[in-house]
């Protein structure tokens, strides 16, 4: 910058030639004593050495030469005064630039140096050029510091030393030298000054790295151009774009010191570039663990297939994370479902296994499978295309045969399918706008400790979050909120499904799922479940409801606590079993449902909220917990709480252990039921033989397998009116469906007795 070019300010002072009126002789003030007429004075019209130039004689300890205008100072700008000069006679003095520093006000500026360094003069006749510079910085080169109150300044000269010698000056000048401060002054370095062409042909990387070492703390700029760097590029010091960079998709760009979205949007000149290779640089050792896309949106015409825009990885396991933005789908052919259909051959021997598989090379990894047998939420986790196989994320319960199946590939937004693992992958505050056309975040086929926290996804087309394999293991999901897109339909017409487990230990906490086809299907064991809303109902009267929470592990291990289940249930099921029928095999058990509210409105009678669906026969129940829980049905009445899907098999009623189905409340329910059942049971003929009907009060439809205890409630009298003292004994398992109790007294007796009757046998 040059202030008498950009301002257009005048600088230079008049020369001495033009009359000595313009000249003080003390600081340039109004109404001091000018040069004009002084006897010491004298203009000489041609030295050899100046051409026209001052005379003067030293008669004062300090002469003062000072321009009576007023030259601007202004943050930022830098002048440098200078002056030709020479000897001529008589004593030789010290010169040196002065000046004097004022405000706005035209008061002088305290406390700050008014000259520069002076400068002896050598011998008769020799020129030396004495200079100074000022500004209102206090920085190496500046001689005077004005500080940020100066405004103006009278410049000038300065004689000191002995008196009596004179000396000629040549005219005073005045000029601009910002831009010899300008590298200290800015924190940046050009990669052009370095070598950088920017012309998108020439391999920039070498400059870069020059300006990186060169910035030194500063940051380095590319100004316009495109940049082509051919290999791997690490900047440590923070990098400003103009320009955009070109690299082949290998290559890894590893901004240090700005590592979030904006810095590598500009970098690439587009912000879904600018999110591949953040990703891309992220799973690398880049410094960093977190990718802020700073509240940004970045529109994606087309899936992130991790394994392409990282090409070469195959697993990393450091905590990584994504955080703070915004994700949009734009809808294109990218986003499209590809089915193949195929026939394949299933041996239970080899669970998780389809062998003979006739289309193996056009069905992708993580295709969904469906077709007869397959559970929910089976996938291709891996394909062995010289051996015609396909690696299933879970076995099918079909049993042994050759079937024709269909392979569906859903399109996520991000899809780390194509990475054989990784873990301790976060997403935190990121909204997905999937629009009804994408799907959210597939997982890859093995890894562990992903975690979801503060997210949003919106309109998911198929699937939010899809585990094709391990990778599930121990999986948070926090305080987010999942919409499907077919919240619109019938219950039962929905097709999407929230999430899917299949390894163990997930948490899944403090969350809304709004209208899936069902929240979540999850194999496994150990999974937390608390604190969320998933609600699953429709405008439909007598509607159908549909599984919220579908668990397919026999030997669950699972808690589910303080939910809000709204029109929807908790279905328990075996179907990812390769042999589903029981053969000794563990029973169902391990489930804990406690200080859960649910509700559903305007359902069909036979809707219940916990559904155990055995895929085969001889399956029993062993460790339930049903406690505190409210169940309330509004707007119509529902049959009971709790029902055994019986479309494959039933359970085995008489081997029910360790079922507690109890402090529950019940509203619009025709059949609460609880275990153990305390039933009040009056006689009012007298009878040797009692018959206790439990009423179908029992959990499941089960049987009365052992009473706890028998109460009389008042006096057991006989037909006479006599007391009886007898106890009655007991016989369970009575009646057609086995539920009744009979208490057979020593005679016919008549009353009130207190029960309490189990419908499994207590360990």
């Amino acid at each position: 910058m040059n202030i008498a070019i950009t301002a257009g300010l005048q600088l230079m002072p008049p020369g001495f030639s033009a009359g000595l009126g313009a000249w003080s002789q003390a600081n340039g003030l109004s109404g001091e004593a000018t040069w004009a007429g002084a006897p010491n004075a004298a203009i000489v019209p041609a030295d050899q050495d100046f051409g026209a130039c001052l005379e003067v004689v030293k008669q004062a300890d300090v002469t003062r030469i000072r321009f009576t205008g007023e030259t601007p100072i202004f943050p930022g700008t830098y002048l440098r005064i200078s002056a030709r000069v020479k000897g001529i006679a008589g004593n030789l003095p010290l010169v040196r630039v002065a000046g004097w520093p004022g405000t706005a006000q035209r008061q002088r500026v305290g406390g700050v140096p008014d000259s520069g360094p002076a400068v002896a003069l050598p011998g008769y006749g020799t020129v030396v050029e004495v200079s100074a510079i000022v500004g209102t910085a206090v920085r190496p080169g500046v001689n005077m510091g004005w500080g940020p109150t100066a405004t103006l300044g009278h410049m000038g000269l300065d004689l000191i030393g002995p008196n009596g010698g004179a000396v000629r000056i040549e005219n005073l000048k005045i000029e601009d030298v910002t831009a010899a401060f300008v590298p200290s002054m800015i924190d940046w370095v050009d990669v052009r000054d370095h070598g950088a062409m920017g012309d998108g042909v020439t391999d920039d990387r070498a400059a870069f790295l020059r300006a990186d070492a060169a910035a030194a703390g500063g940051q380095v700029l590319v100004p316009a151009g495109t940049y082509l760097i051919n290999g791997d590029l690490s900047m440590s010091e923070p990098v400003r774009f103009v320009g955009k960079l070109r690299m082949p998709r290998t290559a890894r760009l590893a901004l240090r010191r700005n590592f979030d979205l904006p810095s590598y949007a500009d970098a690439f000149g587009d912000e879904t570039e600018g999110m591949k290779r953040g990703m891309q640089a992220l799973l690398d050792y880049s410094d960093h663990n977190i990718f802020d896309l700073c509240g940004r949106t970045v529109n994606l015409t087309e899936p992130l297939v991790i394994g392409e825009i990282a090409p070469g990885l195959t697993e990393f396991s450091t905590r990584r994370v994504v955080a703070n933005g915004q994700i949009a789908v734009v809808d294109g052919p990218a986003w499209a479902t590809r089915t193949v259909a195929s026939a394949a051959t299933y041996d239970p021997a080899r669970g998780e296994e389809l062998r003979n598989v006739a289309q193996v090379a056009a069905i992708e990894v993580g295709s969904r499978v469906t077709g007869p047998g397959v559970g929910r939420e089976v996938y291709v986790r891996a394909k062995n295309i010289a051996a015609g196989t396909l690696t299933l994320s879970q076995p099918l319960h079909g049993g042994a045969g050759t079937r024709n199946y269909s392979f569906l590939r859903y399109r996520y937004a991000f899809d780390f399918s194509g990475v054989r693992q990784v873990d301790r992958f976060y997403f935190m505050n990121v909204e997905f706008g999937l629009d009804g056309i994408a799907s959210g975040v597939m997982l890859p086929p093995q890894g562990g400790l992903w975690s979801f926290r503060d997210c949003f996804f919106t309109r998911a087309k198929d699937r939010c979050i899809t585990s094709i394999g391990e990778a599930c293991q121990g999986l948070l999901i926090d305080r987010c909120e999942f919409m499907a897109d077919d919240m619109g339909r019938p219950a039962q017409d929905r097709t999407s499904v929230c999430l899917n487990i299949n390894n163990n230990d997930a948490k899944i906490r403090d969350n809304r799922f709004v209208r899936f086809g069902h929240f979540c299907v999850a194999a496994g064991s150990g999974h937390l479940i608390t604190g969320n809303h998933w609600f699953q109902g429709d405008s439909q009267n007598s509607g159908l409801r549909t599984a919220g929470l579908v668990l397919t592990g026999r030997n669950a291990q699972v808690t589910v606590t303080g939910n809000y289940i709204d029109n929807a249930s908790v279905e328990w099921t075996n179907e990812h079993h390769p042999s589903p029928d029981s053969d000794g095999q563990p029973p169902f058990g391990g489930l804990t449902m406690t200080g859960n509210t649910f509700l559903c409105s305007h359902t069909v009678a036979n809707f219940s909220w916990i559904v155990i669906k055995p895929y085969g026969s001889g399956h029993s129940l062993q460790g339930l917990t049903v406690m505190g829980n409210v169940f309330k049905s509004l707007y119509s009445q529902i049959d009971r709480v709790e029902r055994v899907d019986r479309t494959f098999a039933d359970l085995d009623a008489s081997k029910m252990r360790n079922v507690r189905f109890e402090g529950n409340t019940f509203n619009g329910v025709r059949t609460p039921t609880t275990n153990p059942l305390s039933i009040s049971h009056s006689q009012n003929t007298a009878a040797a033989r009692w018959v206790v009907a439990t009423g179908g009060a029992l959990p499941f439809d089960g049987r009365s397998m052992k009473v706890e205890s028998v109460v009389a409630e008042g006096a057991i009298q006989t037909a006479s009116g006599a007391r009886n003292t007898d106890l009655p004994s007991i016989t369970t398992g009575q009646g057609s469906a086995k539920n009744q109790v009979v208490l057979d007294f020593s005679q016919p007796v008549r009353g009130t007795m207190a029960l309490r009757v189990r419908m499994d046998q207590p360990e």
